[in-house]
Parts: C-alpha cells; sequence; structure tokens
C-alpha cells in the first residue's frame, strides 16, 4: 500500500478498507491536471524562498518527466497508489531523491484534489461548448437552406399551424445557444484557485495564492478556505447544465424517431447512423437518437447523486466528495459522445421536403389562415371558427384539403368566400404573412439568420475570449 500518510498508525489499513478508500482507479483520469497543479505550485514555492532555484528545477524537471512518460505509454500509473496525488509524489521522490518530498510543501490533500477536480472540469466545460458551437453551425446550415421548405408545426402532437424547417429548426438553436450561456456561466464562476487553502484552514507558510493562480489562468484565489475544499457547486452547476442539454437532445431525438416513421416519412436517416434488424429486413432503426434518448436518464442519475450526497455533508472536507468524481466522469464522457453522434446524425440527414409540405397541406394547418380571411371580411371571429370547422368537416368526408374545395363549396358554407380565399390558404402566403421577429415568415428568418450568423462569428470558444 503505497500511500502518503500513516505515521500515526499503528496497524496496517485492512486491504478491504484500502481498497474501497481508494481512488485510484478513478481519479488518475486527471493526472495532467495534478502534475500541472503541481507544477505551478512549486514556481509559487520557489518565487516565496521557500523552494530553493535548484531545488525548483529539480521537481520541475521530474516532474514533466512524469508527464510526459505517461503520455507517451513508458509509465503506467498503477493501482498500488491510493490516489493520483500519491502516485506522481511518490514516483516523484523515487526519481529525484528526498528533494520530491518538498513537493507538497504548503499544501493539503484537500485543496489538491480540489484545485484537481476545478482544473478537470474547466477544461471539460470548455470542450462541451465547443462541441455544442459545433452542433449549433449545423443547425444553422440547415435553417439557413430550408426557410422555404414549408411543414407542419404541431400542439399535442396533432397538425396545428404551417412553418418552416428553419422555424422549427430554430427553435432548437435557440435552446443549444442557452446551454452555450449555462457553459459560460459555470466557466466564469468556477475559475477561482482553491490551492493555498490547506486541509481547511489554509497555512503559515507566506504563499503568493494570486501568483499561483495566474499561472494555472484563473480568475483570482478563492476567498474562504473552507469554502474551497468543500465547494462542489461546480460540479452540480455542470451536472444540472448537462441534463438541460441532454433533455433538449432527447426531445429533437424524439422529433427525429418519430419523423424517420413510416407514417410521417419526413427525414431518411443515413445509413452510417442507422441500424437493421436480426430478423426483419426491411427495418432501419433509429438507433443513435434512441440510444441519446435513453442516456439521458444516466446524466439525471449523475445529478440527483452528487445532490444527494452534498446535501448533509458540513464543513470542511469530508469523504463522501469523493463520489464527485465517477459519476461526473461518466456523464461528461456520456454528454460529449451524445452531442458527437447527434451532430453527425444530424448533418448526413436527409430531409423529404415534398413530403413535409404534403403533410402541412393534408393537415389543415392553413385553417386558422381561412378563419382570419373571413374575419378580414367583417366575420366576427367566433363566427369565422365555426364556419371554417365546417369546412373541415366537409374536407374529411370527402377527402381532400382546404386547397381543393371549389369556390361553390366554399360559397355553400359562407357567402363571404371569394376567389381569393385560394390565395389566402397557400402554405407559401400562410407562412409568409407570418413576420413579426420570431415568426416562419421568409423576412422574418432572414433578420433571425443574420443574428444567428454574427452569434457564431462572434463568440469565441471558452478560455480563448
Amino acid at each position: 500500500m503505497a500511500q502518503l500518510w500513516g505515521g500515526r498508525f499503528t496497524k496496517e489499513t485492512d486491504q478491504l478498507v484500502y481498497n474501497f478508500n481508494a481512488s485510484i482507479l478513478f481519479d488518475r483520469k486527471f493526472y495532467k491536471q495534478d502534475i500541472n497543479g503541481s507544477i505551478a505550485h512549486v514556481k509559487m514555492l520557489a518565487k516565496q524562498g521557500i523552494l530553493t532555484g535548484e531545488e525548483c528545477d529539480a521537481i520541475l524537471k521530474g516532474l514533466e518527466g512524469i508527464l510526459e512518460d505517461v503520455e507517451n505509454g513508458n509509465l503506467e500509473i498503477s493501482d498500488k497508489y491510493e490516489d493520483i496525488h500519491s502516485f506522481v509524489e511518490a514516483t516523484l521522490i523515487d526519481r529525484i531523491g528526498d528533494v520530491g518530498k518538498k513537493l507538497h510543501t504548503g499544501r493539503s490533500r484537500n485543496d489538491q484534489v480540489a484545485l484537481d477536480m476545478k482544473l478537470y472540469v474547466r477544461d471539460e466545460v470548455a470542450e462541451l461548448d465547443g462541441l455544442l458551437k459545433e452542433l449549433l453551425q449545423t443547425i444553422y446550415h440547415i435553417m439557413k437552406e430550408n426557410t422555404e421548405t414549408f411543414m407542419p408545426g404541431f400542439t399535442h402532437l396533432q397538425k396545428a399551424q404551417p412553418v418552416t424547417l428553419a422555424h422549427h429548426m430554430g427553435a432548437y438553436f435557440e435552446m443549444f445557444k442557452r446551454d452555450r450561456g449555462r457553459m459560460a456561466d459555470i466557466y466564469k464562476r468556477m475559475n477561482l484557485c482553491p490551492l493555498g487553502a490547506g486541509a481547511l484552514a489554509g497555512t503559515t507558510y507566506p504563499l503568493d495564492r494570486e501568483y499561483t493562480a495566474e499561472l494555472l489562468g484563473f480568475a483570482g484565489p478563492t476567498l474562504n478556505s473552507m469554502d474551497s475544499v468543500s465547494d462542489r457547486d461546480y460540479v452540480i452547476e455542470l451536472l444540472s447544465a448537462m441534463s438541460t442539454v441532454m433533455m433538449h437532445l432527447s426531445r429533437f431525438c424524439e422529433e427525429i424517431i418519430i419523423w424517420n416513421s413510416n407514417e410521417y416519412q419526413f427525414v431518411e436517416i443515413d445509413d452510417t447512423y442507422s441500424t437493421g434488424s436480426s430478423i426483419m429486413p426491411q427495418k432501419k432503426n433509429p438507433d443513435i437518437a434512441e440510444l441519446v434518448r435513453g442516456k439521458t436518464g444516466r446524466v439525471y442519475g449523475a445529478l440527483m447523486s452528487i445532490l444527494t450526497t452534498m446535501k448533509g455533508i458540513p464543513l470542511a472536507y469530508n469523504k463522501d466528495m469523493q463520489e464527485d468524481k465517477e459519476l461526473t466522469f461518466d456523464a461528461i464522457d456520456t454528454v460529449k459522445g451524445c452531442v458527437k453522434l447527434f451532430n453527425g446524425m444530424l448533418a448526413s440527414m436527409q430531409f423529404q421536403k415534398e413530403t413535409m409540405k404534403n403533410s402541412a397541406k393534408n393537415g389543415f394547418t392553413n385553417a386558422t389562415d381561412a378563419a382570419d380571411y373571413l374575419v378580414n371580411k367583417g366575420v366576427p371571429f367566433r363566427d369565422a371558427h365555426g364556419i371554417v370547422g365546417r369546412l373541415v368537416l366537409l374536407c374529411l368526408e370527402k377527402n381532400v384539403a382546404l386547397d381543393d374545395l371549389t369556390l361553390k363549396q366554399y360559397k355553400a358554407i359562407s357567402p363571404e368566400f371569394e376567389e381569393d380565399i385560394y390565395e389566402a390558404v397557400s402554405m407559401e402566403n400562410c407562412v409568409n404573412k407570418r413576420n413579426t421577429i420570431g415568426a416562419p415568415g421568409t423576412a422574418a428568418m432572414q433578420q433571425v439568420l443574420t443574428v444567428c450568423e454574427n452569434y457564431l462569428k462572434e463568440s469565441a470558444p471558452l478560455g480563448q475570449a
């Protein structure tokens, strides 16, 4: 058992207890963050005169060698160590001797692990932000190409009013744009450095915490040492934001699954993102969309787990908080994988434009416009509503659309109808008359597309602003 403590103990830790307590099997994931944090710490110790220049150089060379060897596969992170901190420090001492024992001066594992987790999460937030921006670019491209691709808009899964594919996709653009906003909020709020907080009460060494924070790219040091080592709000915020991302992806996937069905046939999912059946040769299943929808629950579970873990923990650090890692790591990997796969599926998907337009036409999505037509002729809206309802019944009896009724049939129900009714209920007019900002009309959509394009050009990736 390789560990950083034991002088006060007279008995070896039971092996089962040691295994239960150890975190090396999962916290090895942030070896890079642990080593980079130690490099910054050592530079600060030398700047403050706590280490000599020679000691600093020896430790830095040793740490950089460990990092290089781990990354090129020449050094394996062994599970004989309790955690990643033990592995790095013990390996350093093996390589450079007793001077390596000075690495931990002015530092506790409590502020060390708090730093490692923050550095790791900060990196992952930036990567997630980048993946979301790529997805937004795909959605924007679909919007730009489909401002005149007509389709039904739905409420209660019933065809309601005609919209365009650009307008429908624009709803998801707004959702994922808000998700990026949440990532930016998390990044800004968490970007304070806990290193130097010690176990919970700081240290008597004259540390320069501002310098350490600067070296590691933080906005500054944390301002309360107890909070520094026991804060996991940023983990909860990230899991919450990722749960919202997955909720948005799941909604989108649900629609794609419906649109891919034989009854709708709005989309054709590319073969590279579909699977078949072992028994039914005609099947082409939307498995990626279904798996993304299914994995949403997995991310929700991680959020509920850490919320439950943190709810009863008194200040400051407690071992319960080791539970922040495994599920968070899994949730991050899950969300990144889902966003990448979904983006690829969406970018390669074919939209059946004529089918979508016919679905809008045959679903009476222009009924509201027929009622508005009568209102413009002086008919009270409530009466117009009833008249158009009777027209819909007639269409259902004859299995036709409103566009297909003769003027004689229109007049039989209301003499107010004239030849211009056909223009009023055409899909193009039904959509393009709606030009208030946020509506599906071509003019309104062009305004929104300009805003979207500028957003994509101007929103720098996190960490690069």
